[in-house]
């Protein structure tokens, strides 16, 4: 029997591995996909956030810290840098519109507040 923990990795590696093919075979195909995922960005985001909170409930109750999360999503982080780094020029410009704008802390609010809470429970953890 797979633990929870087992079971999320599962998933992701059968997603990611699922990805890999259809972009190998046909990128159009997934491309036309992601466009409909992401074609409500507000019911993604808050799909995302349930999700989220779902696996961050298992993680925790699994017996994994909010530091052991936090230090697991640093490396995540990390690799994504490795993804998105030939796409920063092109995200500073929006970003940069968004400041111009007034926009970015409107668009961002919920994102940022999740950080917000996940860092003030590490640092809670780290230092009681």
């Amino acid at each position: 029997m797979l633990t929870s923990i087992e079971i999320i990795a599962l998933v992701l590696i059968v997603v990611a591995a699922i990805k890999i093919i259809v972009l190998l075979v046909s990128p159009k195909s997934w491309m036309s996909f992601a466009r409909g995922v992401y074609k409500k960005p507000i019911v993604t985001s808050l799909v995302a956030l349930i999700l989220a909170g779902v696996v961050l409930y298992y993680l925790v109750q699994s017996g994994m810290t909010i530091v052991q999360i936090l230090a697991a999503a640093a490396f995540v982080a990390l690799l994504f840098g490795i993804g998105l780094a030939p796409e920063i020029p092109y995200l500073l410009k929006k970003y940069e519109g968004l400041i111009k704008k007034g926009n970015l802390w409107k668009d961002f609010w919920l994102y940022t507040l999740v950080w917000l809470v996940l860092m003030i429970l590490g640092l809670v953890q780290i230092f009681s």
